[in-house]
């Protein structure tokens, strides 16, 4: 039977680096075949490709059995291609059925917009697929969870066949997550196929029929959920064995490192954000937030890293008030900052990496002496941090910019974690890594925590922040709605929790309310 799409011997070559090497790839009708790999092994550029956005030095690709040459996505759109982007493409003050025929209107009377038949067509394919979608209600009204169905209905709306997810669940709750496997599972059975990109390894092990590891550019394997595990996989991607599991003892809290009173904190549109958020850490511990992005958890750490200051409330760091500190203050008080905007507010892109590992500490010794840099000093240290956290680049003068983004996030963790700090905050920290680097961050962060070390870490990763924690908050609508020990959390719980919803509170309600 003829595969419903086909890549054969696909070659993209990059300055000084093979992005993709012959590369073979089949996709059945009706399949979900997941696209796996560490950061840089070549499944965007592999992707891109088949989209129209990059054409290949070699190879062919096939759909329903005919040559395709996209030159523009809008090629790939025509042959049933689709793409489900990680970040939605998505126009918030429109509806969803403004955002669904964007591109391809329908029209009546020759010049005006259908929109009523437009919606007619979204609320049939909504029921189709079990996707519950509301053709007339606006984007900026609805969970994230909404928005990516939206996706997909955009896709199916330009009847499109064959849909490419990447990293679907990033930005999902635990429930909404299972929800989309649902919805994949009725696309599947409708006869759609599905590449489903992903480096969270128990999904792929739970939604795929077929996996197919890249390295390096290279297929190294195809395997299937019955025939492999996440050890399997992590080793097919890596190259090596690597541990899944966090080892790490019980937490020895010590003293109050950082304490955060009832703040409340503004975004640049002037909405309140962080809606009177108090919690602190400790000496020794690791408190995890977590919430679905969007919830104010991006603005309270900035207030708390100085790079934002509260409307209202206080911030105390080792007994120092820093509600408007400065980040340079703060950051000589002891605080190490991961940023979850990486290349905002952690790397100068233009600046050369040996740079960006000294930005907090250029003017203090040995990198300075007086009013003078030492470039040797400079130097040496980047040569030790780019071989201890394999930070993969052609040489320590190249500027960050040009590396991949988990690269980027590498020269962040190193300049980070090389000096001695009181308390770091950690947000996002292993976005856009592969399995191995991550591996290395969670057991370093751990190591910071057992050093005494107050580590504030926040994720949108459920599995990062239940392995690493000591407690967790749960951010939702701007508020801390609850604060638990991790040792014997479920995932359930939290994901309820992260959707506003505490089932403790609804089971104390039911119990207190009289029956009969």
């Amino acid at each position: 039977m003829t595969p419903v799409m086909e890549l054969r011997g696909i070659t993209k070559r990059f300055p000084g680096v093979i992005a993709n090497d012959q590369i073979d790839l089949t996709l059945e009708a009706g399949e979900i075949h997941a696209l796996l790999g560490e950061n840089g092994a070549g499944k965007t550029t592999l992707m891109n490709i088949l989209y129209g956005l990059y054409s290949p030095d070699e190879g062919e690709i096939f759909v329903r059995g005919k040559q395709l040459v996209p030159k523009s996505p809008s090629d790939a759109i025509a042959a049933g291609i689709g793409m489900v982007h990680q970040h939605f493409m998505l126009i918030p003050v429109f509806t969803v059925t403004e955002n669904v025929m964007l591109g391809d209107e329908y029209i009546k009377w020759g010049e005006l917009l259908d929109r009523k038949r437009a919606a007619a067509r979204i609320k049939e394919i909504s029921d189709q697929y079990n996707l519950f979608v509301d053709p007339d209600v606006y984007i900026k009204d609805t969970p994230v969870g909404i928005q990516q169905r939206v996706e997909i209905i955009k896709l199916l709306f330009r009847e499109a066949d064959i849909l490419i997810m990447d990293e679907p669940t990033a930005v999902l709750t635990p429930q909404e997550a299972d929800e989309l496997f649902k919805i994949m599972g009725n696309l599947k059975k409708m006869g759609k196929s599905i590449i489903f990109i992903t480096h969270k390894l128990r999904e792929v092990l739970e939604v795929s029929d077929r996996i197919t590891v890249i390295r390096g550019g290279k297929v190294i394997g195809t395997t299937t959920p019955a025939d492999a595990d996440q050890n399997t996989l992590a080793s097919m991607m890596v190259g090596r064995a690597i541990d899944l599991e966090v080892d790490k003892n019980p937490a020895q809290a010590g003293e109050k490192v950082l304490e955060v009173n009832d703040i409340k904190v503004v975004d640049s549109r002037n909405h309140l954000v962080v809606k009177g958020v108090s919690f602190d850490v400790h000496a020794g511990e690791i408190l995890g937030i977590a919430g679905v992005q969007g919830n104010g958890q991006t603005e309270l750490v900035r207030a708390v890293a100085g790079l934002m200051h509260p409307v209202e409330g206080k911030i105390t760091l080792l007994g120092k008030d820093i509600t408007n500190a400065a980040p340079k203050e703060i950051i000589e008080l002891g605080m190490a900052h991961i940023p979850e905007d990486r290349q905002k507010d952690g790397l100068v892109l233009p600046y050369p990496i040996m740079d960006n590992l000294v930005l907090n500490t250029y003017y203090q010794p040995p990198f300075a002496k007086g009013v003078m840099l030492q470039e040797d000093a400079i130097r040496d240290n980047a040569n030790h941090l780019v071989e201890n956290f394999d930070i993969r680049t052609p040489s320590i003068e190249t500027p960050v910019g040009s590396l991949s983004g988990g690269n980027q996030q590498k020269v962040i963790v190193a300049r980070e974690f090389s000096r001695p700090i009181k308390f770091l905050v950690a947000s996002q920290p292993t976005r856009g890594l592969d399995v191995g680097s991550i591996e290395y961050i969670h057991n370093r962060l751990v190591e910071k925590r057992d050093d005494g070390c107050a580590v504030l870490l926040v994720s949108t990763e459920l599995d990062e922040i239940m392995q690493l924690s000591d407690r967790i908050a749960i951010i939702f609508g701007g508020k801390i709605i609850k604060i638990l020990p991790a040792e014997g959390v479920t995932k359930e719980e939290i994901g309820l929790l992260m959707a506003g919803i505490d089932s403790t509170a609804q089971q104390e309600t039911s119990q207190a309310i009289p029956m009969g």
